[in-house]
C-alpha cells in the first residue's frame, strides 16, 4: 500500500475542518473542498483559531502551528482528487448525495486512493457499492467525534469487501492522528450510536411521558449514573437534528421497535429546538445561564 501522504476532504463544516485539521497534524498534505464558495477559506481560519488555541494550553508547540496551516490548502473544485491517496467526505447525511460521490470519486481518482467515509449512521457498504469492484476493497468507514480536535474515539468501519490492507492503513492514520481507534461492522449506528442513541431517545421519551422534569432527569444520571453529563444536554450538544436522523437510520434500517423515534424528537426539530446550535433544545442556552426550557408549546402523549 502506498503511504498516506496526500489526502482531499469534502465538506468544510463544524466535522470536515476538524478532521482537515487532524491530517494536517498527522503530517498529511490536506486539501479541503466544499460546494459552498468561501467556506474552505473561513474553515482554514476557524482551524487556525484552533490550533491557537491547543498552542495556548500547552497541547502542541506553537511552532508547529505555521508548519500544520502550511499543509491545508482551500479548494474551489475536486481536482486535488486525481492525486490524493486518501479522501474522506464529510457531506450531508444522506446515502443518495454520498452514493453518487463514490461514484464520481471513483471515476476521478487512482487506482490506489482510499474513499473513506464519515458518516455516523449509513451504509459504508451501499456507498461501496457505488464504486467498481476493483475500488470496494479500499472502501471503509472512518467516523471521528465532534468536536474532532478533542476528542479521541475514531470508528473504523469494515465493510464485507474491506480489504485487511485498507483497514490497517486507516487505523494507523487514526492512530497518526492521536486518537484511539475501535473495529465496528458495517451496521445500523455503528458501535457507538447503536449505544448511545437509544440512552438519548429513552430520555426524550421519559420527558413526553411526564416520568420526569428535564433537569431532574439529567441529575438522575450524572449523580446515579455517574455520567460527566445528562442524556438531555447531551443531546443538545449533538444536535437533536443529528440524534433524530441518526436514531430514524437505525430504526428504518432494523426494523426493531425499540428503536421507535420519541415523538418529541420530531416535534423540536420541525419547530427549530435544535439545541445548542440553535441556541435551544431541551435546553434555553440564549441568556445568562443554560435553564430547562419550556416545552409546553409542544403536544404530550
Amino acid at each position: 500500500m502506498k503511504k498516506l501522504e496526500k489526502s482531499l476532504v469534502i465538506g468544510a463544516g463544524t466535522m470536515g475542518s476538524g478532521i482537515a485539521q487532524a491530517f494536517a497534524v498527522a503530517g498529511l498534505e490536506v486539501t479541503l473542498y466544499d460546494l459552498s464558495p468561501g467556506v474552505p477559506e473561513k474553515a482554514s481560519a476557524s482551524i487556525e483559531k484552533s490550533l491557537q488555541k491547543l498552542a495556548s494550553k500547552n497541547k502542541i508547540d506553537s511552532a508547529l502551528v505555521p508548519q500544520i496551516m502550511g499543509r491545508i490548502h482551500p479548494a474551489e473544485n475536486l481536482d486535488a482528487a486525481s492525486g490524493a491517496d486518501i479522501v474522506i467526505e464529510v457531506i450531508v447525511e444522506n446515502i443518495r448525495a454520498k452514493t453518487d460521490l463514490f461514484e464520481k470519486l471513483d471515476a476521478m481518482c487512482p487506482e490506489h486512493t482510499l474513499l473513506v467515509s464519515n458518516t455516523s449512521s449509513l451504509s459504508v457498504t451501499d456507498m461501496a457499492n457505488a464504486t467498481r469492484a476493483e475500488r470496494r476493497p479500499k472502501v471503509a468507514g472512518m467516523h471521528f467525534f465532534n468536536p474532532v480536535p478533542l476528542m479521541k474515539l475514531v470508528e473504523v468501519v469494515r465493510t464485507p469487501f474491506t480489504s485487511d490492507e485498507t483497514f490497517e492503513a486507516v487505523w494507523k492514520l487514526a492512530e497518526d492522528c492521536g486518537k484511539s481507534p475501535v473495529e465496528t461492522k458495517d451496521t445500523p449506528g455503528f458501535l457507538f450510536n447503536r449505544l448511545i442513541l437509544p440512552y438519548l431517545n429513552e430520555a426524550m421519551w421519559a420527558v413526553y411521558e411526564g416520568v420526569g422534569r428535564i433537569d431532574d432527569i439529567d441529575k438522575a444520571m450524572i449523580l446515579g449514573g455517574n455520567m460527566p453529563i445528562g442524556p438531555l444536554a447531551l443531546a443538545d450538544l449533538v444536535g437533536l437534528d443529528v440524534c433524530l436522523h441518526a436514531m430514524s437510520a437505525i430504526c428504518e434500517e432494523t426494523g426493531e421497535p425499540k428503536y421507535r423515534v420519541c415523538p418529541l424528537n420530531k416535534q423540536m426539530v420541525r419547530a427549530g429546538y435544535l439545541g445548542r446550535k440553535s441556541g435551544v433544545g431541551f435546553y434555553d442556552y440564549r441568556g445568562d445561564a443554560k435553564v430547562p426550557t419550556d416545552l409546553a408549546v409542544f403536544r404530550f402523549s
